[in-house]
């Protein structure tokens, strides 16, 4: 065994004669499990709260996304459609019509965007999950689907034949408003309400679904033309080589984005957050390991005679300085490994029986990743190796008079 390492390991865990130098060596030694579980625990929470914030979007976001590179729509010819089928890595695309829209239902109003989809949309996202009083909407028909939020606000419910909900949209022009009767300039249509859908505060008052020929008509489309294309991959699919067909069928006059890409506010929020956390973290861990330096600083001063000695039987300087450091980063290695046992722990319990909620039905959303591991066991120990080197280097000459 190495002899440095040897005596490293005695000086760790044996205990010193000295009472206040094991009491410093426990604290030290707790902060940096304390530490190393704080931040494990707290990188899994942001992980969980990650995934518990996107499956929402994802739910109305495909795996590529086609807009148009200028103007609001695009052409869809029939033979780009059958080209487009032809790509073996897309399980399934839906057109889109989307647009800003004002509704009114029993002189009550809001402003949404309709977003007209044909039949294909519930194989490219699933829809089925989010609906929550009556049903989704019938192709063909005046029917749309709306969020909860726009329920609430306009007091409307699903299903009611009797009393439809309007919807008005500029009508395309000059842009001069009919000041005579500017409802003239207004395009028109009742619709029933089929359904009702519920994913979160923001998207429930934004979407009002409709037939996508609805919508044609309501914005005096033509059939070719549509606002996005959503595309569904199918599994293990190569994005990129996705990308290089529809650039081949579109031309430059798309632009494709994926899902991050879609909300790259949204992950660039949350990736910010996470960092943030971490450097937080980071540094408390930084504090807590200076009572790592501490400590060797005392076994050092404790054990000046034993430096002695051992200097005296031979060995070098530097070899004594590698004893220190050893025990340094034994400390904080080893503390940290017990840390992260000790928080995949308590993340499991949580995923198992989910004993802390943040509502009284909704348990604190927490995930197990590699990556996390890693994270917390690389900080931890390069922190403990710089720590225990600087607690190391105080071994010096003058020691040895």
């Amino acid at each position: 065994m190495n002899f440095s390492l040897y005596i490293a390991k005695r000086y760790l865990f044996s205990l010193s004669s000295n009472n206040a130098i094991n009491i410093i060596t426990i604290i030290a030694a707790t902060g940096v499990v304390v530490g190393s579980l704080a931040l494990f625990i707290v990188l899994s929470g942001f992980s969980g709260l990650k995934d518990f914030s996107l499956q929402y979007t994802n739910i109305f976001d495909s795996d590529l996304k086609l807009y148009p590179a200028k103007g609001k729509t695009i052409s869809f010819t029939q033979a780009q459609r059958q080209q487009l089928n032809k790509v073996t890595e897309v399980e399934a695309f839906s057109e889109i019509i989307e647009e800003r829209i004002f509704i009114q239902f029993k002189g009550k109003n809001d402003i949404a965007y309709i977003k007209g989809i044909d039949t294909n949309y519930v194989k490219v996202n699933p829809v089925d999950s989010i609906i929550i009083s009556e049903r989704w909407l019938t192709p063909d028909r005046n029917e749309v689907v709306v969020g909860y939020g726009t329920s609430v606000k306009l007091s409307m419910g699903a299903g009611d034949i009797y009393n439809p909900l309007e919807i008005f949209v500029p009508k395309p022009g000059t842009g001069q408003i009919n000041t005579l009767d500017p409802s003239q300039d207004f395009t028109t249509e009742q619709v029933v309400v089929s359904g009702i859908y519920f994913v979160n505060e923001d998207l429930n008052s934004k979407y009002v679904f409709s037939d996508v020929n609805f919508a044609r008509r309501l914005l005096s489309l033509d059939s070719t033309k549509i606002s996005s294309l959503e595309i569904k991959f199918v599994e293990n699919a190569n994005e990129n080589s996705v990308r290089e067909q529809l650039t081949a069928i579109f031309g430059d006059k798309v632009v494709l984005k994926n899902r991050i890409q879609q909300n790259d506010a949204l992950y660039k929020m949350l990736n910010t957050e996470n960092v943030a956390v971490y450097l937080i973290c980071t540094l408390v861990m930084i504090i807590a390991l200076f009572n790592v330096i501490g400590s060797v600083i005392m076994m050092i001063l404790d054990k000046r005679k034993n430096i002695k000695t051992l200097f005296n039987m031979g060995v070098t300087l530097k070899n004594i300085r590698k004893i220190f450091f050893l025990q340094g980063a034994l400390m904080t290695v080893l503390g940290g490994l017990l840390g992260i046992v000790l928080g995949i722990l308590i993340v499991w319990l949580q995923l198992q029986f989910e004993f802390i909620h943040i509502t009284p039905t909704l348990p604190y959303p927490v995930k197990l990743k590699a990556i996390n591991i890693l994270i917390v066991f690389a900080t931890i120990s390069i922190l403990g190796l710089l720590a225990a080197r600087i607690a190391a280097s105080r071994v010096r000459e003058k020691l040895l008079n």
